[in-house]
């Protein structure tokens, strides 16, 4: 059946986890496709076979659309593009088609469009974004749902494509969504169900140019939004995304809080997890939807976690029942607050994906007494703020990594009485001294956590890597 990319000219930017389905899905609805690439690796090469025997045409290193400073242009008849989400805004094939006036969309935007092509009726999104927390929060959103006995699967930046989910041949009665601030750049008239931005904190400055443009990008998840846009109280930055936003009229502003929630907010309340905005007269009444202990882990950020995703389900009309059971049911990926032994009266935890400090100065927080395991590749962070709030729950520090000095340096400035182990080595088996040492540095009830603050790279492939390195070590201390 004809659709309106039947025949039409579409450039698509990248390979990968997004631009192949992309790809696919396109030259299937009948568009003439072109893949530029600015990488001619071996995954590359592959991927544009596997293209290429459909019909499509794939341009690998393509000079004319690199960052390397030479003419940019379009592929010649391009009418539109669909990026990868990691290109960047300043990128020449972008500048190049502002120029032509030829439209820019992304993966999720692209995904927006095509739903109920098929005549289904298109599923509604509950969008999820935030500096961190956004997979435990859709992973959770989904055992929510999943409880409540609706069709369902967490999509997005994990799981399952969105573009997959909206042209497969499965059907959804909800998606929960995960989107990033990039995937959110691009895409300009996606309008969800509703919403939540869980936290704002400098990160992908280098790709955004700027936190405005960065905190933008983030708001762009609300515009649009139809029921409710939930935000964090203790982070006024997504409150005023909320405000800023052009929603549908009756779409109401719900609040997340770890404290006691006033009206139109869910909150804690004697160890229990309260809804006083879907329920009648909020003003007087509260629904408990669980227990605090229901949380898995029930560290403080991650019950934010769980109100946010409660939000959601509750705007989409979820029971409280479906709320408990599906938070009962949720078992968090690895290497996010994952408790891996206890030797010794210590237990070791692994919080691998704490790449920044807005995710270690959670994972510091859930804690009363810490050795902590720290450094990597700072991304330009700077570490004193992080450190002068943890001081007080630190036992000791072990720093690993390339700018561990930067660490050092904030420890001592702010921590001097806090003793730390400097090892002067990124090769990956540094983690098992850092476990020794820390371990060395540890008095029974003491938390040995791996919380970098940094990314990977300087030493392993991934944070997956680092952890499962961290895991291993102790695994070698209680044999």
């Amino acid at each position: 059946m004809p659709s309106e990319f039947t025949g039409k000219h579409v450039t698509v930017a990248g390979l990968g986890v997004s631009g192949v389905p992309a790809a696919k899905v396109l030259h299937g609805l009948g568009a003439r496709v072109t893949v530029v690439n600015d990488g001619d690796d071996e995954r590359s090469r592959a991927q544009a076979a596997q293209l290429e025997a459909l019909g499509v045409t794939v341009r690998l290193g393509d000079g004319t659309a690199s960052d390397s400073g030479s003419a940019a242009g379009l592929p010649e008849g391009t009418e539109l593009i669909v990026t990868a989400p990691g290109w960047k805004p300043t990128h020449p094939l972008f500048t190049a088609a502002e120029q032509a006036g030829v439209p820019v969309w992304g993966d999720v935007e692209l995904a927006w469009r095509l739903r109920g092509l098929d005549g289904r009726k298109p599923a509604p999104w509950l969008a999820v974004t935030g500096t961190n927390g956004k997979t435990t929060t859709v992973q959770m959103l989904a055992s929510i749902l999943k409880a409540a006995g609706l069709r369902t699967a967490a999509v997005g930046n994990i799981g399952i494509s969105l573009l997959d989910a909206v042209t497969g041949e499965e059907e959804y009665d909800v998606l929960a969504v995960e989107l990033s601030s990039y995937q959110l750049h691009w895409a300009p008239s996606l309008r969800a169900h509703s919403a939540t931005v869980l936290n704002l904190a400098p990160d992908h400055l280098d790709w955004h140019g700027s936190m405005e443009a960065y905190a933008a990008d983030k708001g762009r998840i609300y515009e649009g939004n139809r029921v409710a846009c939930v935000y964090n109280v203790a982070d006024k930055a997504t409150e005023d995304l909320v405000r800023a936003a052009d929603v549908e009229e009756g779409c109401r502003a719900v609040g997340f809080t770890l404290g006691t929630p006033g009206p139109s907010q869910l909150g804690v309340v004697e160890g229990l997890l309260v809804d006083r905005a879907f329920v009648e007269d909020r003003h007087k009444n509260a629904q408990e939807l669980a227990e605090v202990s229901d949380v898995n882990p029930p560290a403080p950020h991650n019950i934010a976690n769980a109100l946010a995703a409660a939000g959601l389900a509750r705007a989409f009309g979820v029971s409280a029942a479906a709320v408990r059971d599906g938070l009962r049911a949720f078992t968090p990926d690895a290497h996010r607050i994952a408790h891996v032994a206890d030797v010794d009266g210590v237990s070791y935890v692994d919080d691998s994906k704490a790449t920044n400090t807005h995710a270690t100065e959670a994972s510091l927080a859930a804690y009363e007494s810490i050795v902590w395991i720290a450094g990597g590749l700072a991304k330009g962070a700077t570490f004193d703020e992080l450190v002068a709030g943890a001081a007080k729950r630190l036992r000791g520090a072990v720093l690993i990594g390339a700018d561990r000095a930067l660490i050092r340096e904030a420890l001592a400035r702010h921590a001097p009485e806090v003793p730390v182990v400097d090892l002067d080595r990124t090769d990956t088996g540094a983690m098992l001294q850092a476990v020794q040492e820390a371990r060395r540095l540890a008095r029974p009830g003491d938390t040995v956590l791996l919380a970098p603050a940094c990314a990977s790279m300087d030493m392993f492939t991934n944070y997956n890597q680092r952890g499962d390195a961290f895991a291993q070590a102790v695994r070698e201390l209680g044999a």
